[in-house]
Order: C-alpha cells, then sequence, then structure tokens
C-alpha cells in the first residue's frame, strides 16, 4: 500500500515510517503542508496520515485541498489536538478518521487498514480507456462526451453495448 504521512517532528515521521515500511507499505514523507499538497495532488496514495500543526500550510487547510481533488482518498488526521471540538474540525475539514498523540502504533495500523478497504478511487487502480484524444477512466459514473465535439468517439451496437472508434 502506498501512504503519505505529513508530519513536521522528524522522529515522529521517521518512527511511523519504518514502522509502515517494515510492514511492507510503500512511504513518502512531507515535513510541511506545501510539500504534502505536492505529493498527494501528484502521486496516488490508499491512505494519506496527515498532521494538524505543521508549516506554511495546515493540516486542516491541506485536508481540504486534498479532499476538493481526490475526494476519495481516506485522510487520517494524527495530532495532539484531542478536544472534541478538535475532532469535530477535523472532520469538517474532511478528515475520514483522527488519531489523538501521543498513540499505540498497532491502533495505527489498524486504522489504515480499515481506511484502505473503504471502496473508492483510491483503492481501485485507474483503468484507462483511450481512443485519439478520448481518455475514458472506466471507475468514475459514465459522462456524456461526445455532446459537443464534432467527431464522435463513442457508438452504440445494438445488442452489444458501446465500442470505440474513429470516423
Amino acid at each position: 500500500m502506498k501512504i503519505l504521512v505529513v508530519e513536521d517532528e522528524p522522529k515522529v515521521a521517521t518512527f511511523i515510517k519504518e514502522g509502515l515500511v517494515n510492514l511492507q507499505h510503500e512511504v513518502d514523507v512531507a515535513y510541511d503542508g506545501q510539500m504534502g499538497e505536492k505529493l498527494a495532488l501528484k502521486n496516488p496514495y490508499q491512505v494519506i496520515i496527515l498532521d494538524i500543526i505543521i508549516p506554511v500550510i495546515s493540516g486542516l487547510e491541506l485536508c481540504k485541498r486534498i479532499k476538493r481533488s481526490k475526494p476519495d482518498v481516506p485522510v487520517l488526521m494524527l495530532t495532539a489536538l484531542g478536544t472534541t471540538d478538535d475532532k469535530v474540525t477535523g472532520f469538517e475539514a474532511g478528515a475520514d478518521d483522527y488519531l489523538v498523540k501521543p498513540f499505540e502504533f498497532r491502533e495505527l495500523v489498524a486504522r489504515i487498514n480499515a481506511l484502505s478497504k473503504r471502496p473508492g478511487e483510491a483503492v481501485s487502480s485507474a483503468v484507462l480507456l483511450r481512443v485519439a484524444d478520448l481518455e475514458l477512466d472506466v471507475n468514475i459514473l459514465r459522462k456524456k462526451i461526445d455532446k459537443d465535439f464534432e467527431a464522435k468517439l463513442i457508438h452504440t451496437r445494438i445488442g452489444m453495448g458501446y465500442i470505440f472508434k474513429e470516423e
């Protein structure tokens, strides 16, 4: 599983990364919100672990930005902010789960595993069909692709379904 950890405390980030790598996960680490955003939007992660108090872009703002671009990628807030108001604010920002520091590593792993089992874009691999300049992600809901274009690429074959063909 590919996981992003956005954590500004090097000891905590190293502890998490080493533990997850030992469990055969691929882990990237960002030490501030700006790098976290760049990695999160560029790479396909199955889970993003996000601290709230990080430099440049706060974890709450970063969570909102990630969810705008990749709403199905699970985000787990891992932070020292543990009041009920803090947790509610995290969930309102788009977090899928919330774990308070200090934490037990086994619980973090259990939560990561639970998040990764949820259906969505992050868990399924992208299947792209390409014809000419048309690219179709079969995991997304079908839209009217040819509607405003002169060259029609999707054709109905009665009794068979749809075919992709350049005319």
